[in-house]
């Protein structure tokens, strides 16, 4: 049976869905999305990921199409269509399809929507259990990364770097500290406590990021929202990343530099099950 998707009012099948070559989307990059996980059929911290799709809009002035209600009852009916048990439900809002120009289009002009599920294995992965390897690239990202942009190719090129690497995730750098993942958040652990760099619009505020320092403190663990830099991740007792598509990887290895024994910590482990734990509740 063909995936079902939804574009612009309407669940079709994914081969029979099309968007104009004139949308904005397409053209500039000027467009918002979004990724929730999806966990035993239902959706995880989706509430959380509603409101930062919500404020992103705002950040560049699109209407916003939908209620929070209203996605939350697309997406589960996306889900259900689907019969995914396990992945994502991704979606993306445009500024809408219009003559090529700069400038806005009218203010009537309708937002593209388009979301699609996509099966995956999140909980299991195989990845966690041995732990990632990351390498460290420039940042060569605009200055509003707290926006959740669907301009990626500063993100595509840093990926495609660990791709050719062989690794699993590229952290990224600016002025010698390291600001977040290609995708996900950035963390170290040093001296017994979790670290990662304070919000601001030089990284996405991640929704992942969140539950896990939340989880951390209610754990007894010490959060410090501070810049590291590379020669203290190096140095680290522990790494992770976190993200709705991988909840907390372990990181093991860091630009070739082997982090404590080579394999998954401790205290990332354990803050990998308290994620597990919360999502599958």
């Amino acid at each position: 049976m063909s995936r079902i998707v939804y574009v612009n009012g309407e669940f079709v099948p994914f081969e029979a869905a099309t968007v104009s070559i004139m949308d904005r989307g397409f053209l500039f990059a000027d467009g918002i999305y979004e990724v929730s996980a999806v966990l035993g059929g239902r959706l995880v911290d989706n509430a959380a990921h509603l409101a930062r799709l919500d404020r992103s809009l705002g950040e560049i002035g699109i209407r916003n199409p939908y209620r929070t209600e209203d996605w939350i009852r697309l997406e589960t009916e996306l889900v259900r269509r689907n019969g995914v048990d396990e992945g994502l439900v991704y979606m993306q809002v445009t500024r809408g399809a219009y003559e090529r120009d700069f400038a806005f289009p009218p203010a009537e002009t309708e937002p593209t929507v388009v979301m699609f599920t996509q099966a995956k294995t999140v909980a299991r992965n195989p990845l966690a259990e041995r732990g990632a390897k990351v390498i460290t690239v420039p940042d060569i990202r605009w200055k509003r990364r707290d926006i959740k942009s669907v301009a990626l190719l500063a993100q595509v090129l840093a990926k495609q770097e660990a791709a050719k690497a062989g690794v699993a995730e590229a952290w990224m750098v600016e002025d010698g500290f390291v600001t977040e993942g290609s995708s996900s958040t950035a963390f170290i652990i040093t001296g017994g406590k979790v670290v990662t760099r304070p919000l601001s619009t030089a990284l996405l505020p991640g929704i992942t990021r969140l539950a896990v320092m939340r989880l951390a403190e209610e754990a007894g663990l010490t959060i410090e929202e501070r810049l590291f830099s590379v020669e203290e991740a190096f140095a680290a007792e522990e790494a992770f990343y976190t993200s709705a598509s991988a909840f907390v990887m372990p990181v093991i290895d860091i630009d070739g530099h082997e982090l404590g024994d080579g394999k998954p910590g401790a205290l990332t482990k354990r803050l990998r099950a308290l994620y597990l734990e919360m999502a599958g509740a």
